[in-house]
């Protein structure tokens, strides 16, 4: 097993929402353009996160989130990376929304909370850009 480098962490441009909806509700479309679109499906929940404009109707939604992620791709062999992101978060008390994709890991954070978090991740010894 290998364990995380430093990482290289970009700040995504668009602010974000992150949204609910019922378990038994249509899963919406996927968007194409955006720079992040998920839809995650559980047995009580389908959680979407997209740009405000794209918010399914209906769903529940909370504003005004951007996202950190992780240059990659990251081999899947590859020990606390969201660890080594997340841990100097809660140090600096910052509220957080995880998810992975299969190449990358993303950390979004609230807006008020982009420059704390920068920080945090910088002393940590991450790039951030």
């Amino acid at each position: 097993m290998l364990m995380p480098p430093k990482l290289t962490i970009s700040l995504l441009p668009d602010p974000l929402v992150v949204c609910r909806l019922p378990a038994d509700a249509t899963p919406p479309a996927v968007v194409t353009g955006s720079l992040l679109y998920s839809v995650t499906a559980s047995a009580d929940e389908i959680s979407i996160v997209c740009r405000d404009t794209e918010a399914p109707a209906g769903a529940t939604v909370e504003r005004g989130w951007r996202a950190f992620v992780v240059d990659g791709p990251l081999d899947f062999s590859l020990v606390g990376v969201l660890n080594s992101m997340l841990t100097p978060l809660v140090d600096a008390k910052v509220p957080v929304f995880a998810m992975s994709t299969y190449t990358t890991d993303y950390v979004l954070v609230r807006e008020q909370d982009v420059r704390p978090a920068r920080t945090a991740l910088k002393i940590a010894g991450h790039t951030v850009r």
